[in-house]
């Protein structure tokens, strides 16, 4: 079993030098290191090579070699698209700003396009769609299909997949282009690791779009999407579940069924990189985890038509790890899902007092909670200290002033995207950011303070309501 997680972006060179820290320490007789390598040589003698395994044991991997073989498909892999700089080379600087630059200060990416470049540049023309100049410069040239280059080093496909800039880009465009590369031998699973993060960004993942800041999709992308798994794309793609997760459209989530979503091994990905990408089941638990605690009652209603188990605990985010499906959701104010839960033949759990009072709460059941009392409501605050972001998150006024009469802190850090505590921003930042003027006046008569920064930007909730552009959230602060 691994004893540490492996560093996001690893660096072969520093785990190297562990290595050799590992073997001058079994040298020395330092008790921990030894205890690492009971069993592995006596100490006193021990090679690099025995460092090595200690090393790579404790990352999860069986051997050096299999360590040394993960770090190098991250490092074939990886890309670093934003950090791409401006180019004076036409075609170079028209990728960049056309695939994930997609604000407007950059301008508009079509400017670059004056002089024809799609009909020379086989990148350019995969991310215009242009179906004419790719048969041309593919007949000339077939191992262009596949051939790195551009800004970010991908084949020509990925620039097809992730282009934004021309909206008026038709089905029949995008369709044809792919058909063109794929026909030439275009991989459907082809993909980038974002800063050698394990989560391969696919060509499904740019079809989809999404994310945390709602990328827009590309043109035609669902079309795009059906073309690229019935070429043999592996529908188990959790870059792209997650992107599409924040929103209740589940669009995606029927075409991936379609085609074998939860099924199979992984794909290639997962063969490349082994348990650092989720298995087709986890992925899809932690959809159901999201669904349940956000109220995405027809995904997890889809879930469940699929086979998803509705009874084992999650995995996934914030404090719904380790909670039954039902307990995450009557512990997240989901009242409806875990009713529907019930009648789906899920046999509702014995709650513990905390996780009753959590409901209670949620739920402004004052009644309940002084049945319990203030044990179990001690108990609640100490596993949720942060319930009063969540609570303002579902805008359940009622809850915000309970949990506050019960103790809990107006004040306090938590997420606001995930029923978790991870001291990320107070109830007062979420309103002021999300505009809503009731729910920035509640925490402030109860007692919030105007001026406490969140532990993410170190800003406070009046810089979160004039970045978003909430200037009523704005004016009602800066009166404060």
């Amino acid at each position: 079993m691994p004893t540490l997680c492996l560093p996001d972006d690893p660096d072969l060179g520093q785990l190297r030098k562990q290595a050799k820290d590992l073997r001058r320490a079994l040298r020395a007789g330092r008790p921990e290191p030894v205890e690492l390598a009971a069993g592995l040589g006596a100490p006193a003698d021990a090679k690099l090579s025995t460092a090595q395994l200690v090393v790579a044991r404790m990352y999860g991997f069986p051997s050096w070699p299999a360590l040394v073989r993960h770090v190098g498909v991250i490092a074939e892999h990886r890309r670093y698209p934003d950090r791409v700089a401006p180019s004076d080379d036409p075609a170079t600087e028209f990728l960049r700003r056309a695939c994930l630059t997609y604000g407007s200060s950059d301008g508009d990416p079509r400017v670059a396009v004056a002089n024809d470049l799609a009909r020379t540049d086989v990148w350019v023309a995969a991310a215009c769609a242009d179906v004419e100049a790719l048969e041309r410069l593919l007949a000339a040239d077939p191992g262009s299909a596949t051939r790195l280059g551009g800004p970010h080093y991908w084949p020509p496909i990925t620039y097809l997949a992730y282009a934004r800039h021309d909206s008026t880009l038709t089905a029949d465009a995008v369709v044809g282009a792919v058909r063109v590369l794929l026909r030439h031998g275009a991989d459907p699973d082809s993909g980038y690791l974002w800063h050698g993060l394990t989560s391969p960004f696919t060509l499904l993942t740019g079809a989809f779009g999404g994310g945390e800041q709602g990328q827009p999709a590309p043109p035609h992308g669902p079309a795009l999407a059906r073309e690229l798994l019935r070429a043999g794309a592996d529908p188990n793609d959790g870059q792209a579940l997650y992107n599409r997760m924040f929103r209740p459209a589940d669009d995606h989530l029927e075409l991936l069924f379609e085609f074998g979503l939860g099924t199979g091994d992984g794909g290639p990905w997962r063969r490349r990189l082994g348990a650092a990408v989720d298995s087709p089941e986890t992925m899809l638990r932690k959809q159901l985890g999201w669904a349940v605690t956000h109220g995405f009652d027809r995904r997890v209603a889809l879930l469940a038509d699929h086979g998803v188990d509705l009874v084992a605990p999650l995995p996934g985010w914030g404090a719904t790890v380790g909670r039954t499906p039902y307990e995450a959701a009557v512990t997240s104010g989901q009242f409806a899902i875990a009713q529907w839960l019930v009648e789906r033949g899920v046999a509702a759990p014995q709650l513990d007092e905390a996780q009753e009072v959590l409901a209670a709460v949620l739920a402004a059941d004052r009644a309940t909670v002084d049945r319990l009392g203030s044990g179990a409501v001690a108990a609640a605050r100490k596993a949720r200290p942060g319930l009063v972001v969540w609570a303002a998150v579902q805008g359940r006024t009622d809850a915000v002033r309970l949990a506050v009469e019960l103790g809990w802190d107006v004040s306090a850090l938590a997420r606001s995207d995930t029923p978790g505590d991870d001291a990320w921003e107070t109830a007062l930042h979420h309103a002021a950011g999300a505009g809503d003027v009731a729910m920035v006046r509640l925490p402030l008569e109860l007692g919030a303070d105007p001026e406490v920064r969140d532990h993410r930007f170190a800003a406070t909730p009046l810089g979160w309501a004039e970045h978003f552009g909430q200037t009523e959230t704005a004016a009602l602060l800066e009166a404060r």
